[in-house]
C-alpha cells in the first residue's frame, strides 16, 4: 500500500480517461498533461494506460509499504526521498518505509508519479481516473491507502530524461471549431493578435480567461464538445475546455486546440500569459 500522510493541494488517481461514455454525459477525465504522465509510465515500461497520480500545486507526503520503482514526471516541485533531493523527470528505487515528500515549487502545475505495473484501484466504467460524480473520492485525503504491487527485480533502462521547458508565456495551437465563422474580423484579429492571461477560475475542468474578445448575440443549440474546445461567452469571455469538462454545451465553439496544447495548458495557472496561433 502507499499510505498518504498528507495529500497536498489536490491530488489524483488518473489514467488515461474513460471513453466510450460522453451520449452518457460523461467525461473523459483522465491525466491533464497526458504526455507526462505517459513518460512516467514509460520510464517504468508500464503500458502508457497504466494509473498514476497526479498532483496538483504542492505536492503530498507519501509512505511506501513494499519495494518497487517509481518516476516523477511534469512539474517541478522539488521531490525528496527520506529527506534527502532526488531529481525531477528520473526514476528511482524505493523500499518498504521510504518516504516521498515535495518541497519548494519550481515550474509547472501538475506532477505525475507512477509506480511500475501502476496503482491499483477499482475501475469505473473502464477507467481508474478520479471524477467525483462516478468515483468515491474527487481527491487522496491524509490517511488513505493505495493499492499496488511490489517490485524488486526491475533495472530501468533510462533512469532520467531532460525535462520540457515550462514558462509562463505559451502559444497555443488550434484550428477552426465549428462555429468559428460566426467571428467577425475585428474579434479575430483580437484572438489572434492579443495576448490573453489565465483567470483564477482555472481547473480540471476549464480554463478562464481574463480578457474579452467581443460581445455577441449568437445563440445555438447545446452542441456537443470535447477537452480542448474554445467557447465564447455572449459576453466575450473565452473558455478553454478541459479533461473534466462537460461534453455539451451551448456557446459558439470557435477554436479547437490540438493535443500537444492542452498538455501544455494544464501546466499553466493563474497569471500566465496564452496566445492562440490558428493551424487550418
Amino acid at each position: 500500500m502507499l499510505k498518504v500522510k498528507k495529500s497536498g493541494f489536490f491530488t489524483t488517481i488518473q489514467d488515461n480517461g474513460r471513453y466510450g461514455f460522453r451520449h452518457l454525459g460523461v467525461p473523459v477525465s483522465g491525466a491533464m498533461d497526458r504526455a507526462a504522465a505517459r513518460l512516467a509510465n514509460a520510464l517504468l515500461e508500464n503500458e502508457e494506460d497504466t494509473a498514476v497520480l497526479e498532483i496538483t500545486m504542492s505536492g503530498p507526503i507519501l509512505e511506501f509499504t513494499k519495494d518497487t520503482w517509481v518516476a516523477i514526471t511534469g512539474a517541478h516541485f522539488s521531490p525528496q526521498l527520506n529527506e534527502i533531493d532526488i531529481d525531477n523527470h528520473s526514476t528511482f528505487k524505493v523500499v518498504a518505509g521510504d518516504q516521498l515528500a515535495f518541497g519548494r515549487h519550481i515550474n509547472g502545475l501538475r506532477a505525475y508519479i507512477a509506480v511500475k505495473g501502476g496503482f491499483d484501484t477499482s475501475e469505473v466504467l473502464n477507467s481508474r481516473s478520479f471524477y467525483l460524480p462516478l468515483t468515491e473520492k474527487d481527491h487522496l485525503v491524509a490517511g488513505m491507502e493505495v493499492p499496488y504491487d511490489e517490485t524488486s527485480s526491475f533495472e530501468p533502462k533510462i533512469t532520467n530524461v531532460i525535462p520540457e521547458e515550462i514558462d509562463k508565456v505559451l502559444t497555443l495551437k488550434s484550428s477552426p471549431a465549428p462555429e468559428f465563422d460566426l467571428l467577425n474580423d475585428e474579434q479575430k484579429e483580437v484572438l489572434f493578435n492579443q495576448p490573453f492571461t489565465i483567470a483564477k477560475e482555472n481547473n480540471r475542468m476549464a480554463y478562464q480567461l481574463q480578457e474579452l474578445v467581443g460581445e455577441h448575440q449568437h445563440a445555438m443549440l447545446t452542441s456537443a464538445t470535447l477537452p480542448g474546445t474554445v467557447q465564447l461567452t455572449p459576453g466575450g469571455k473565452l473558455i478553454i475546455l478541459m479533461r473534466d469538462g462537460q461534453t455539451t454545451g451551448g456557446y459558439p465553439r470557435v477554436l479547437q486546440l490540438s493535443e500537444e496544447s492542452i498538455n501544455h495548458l494544464a501546466q499553466r495557472t493563474y497569471g500566465d500569459t496564452v496566445h492562440f496561433k490558428l493551424e487550418t
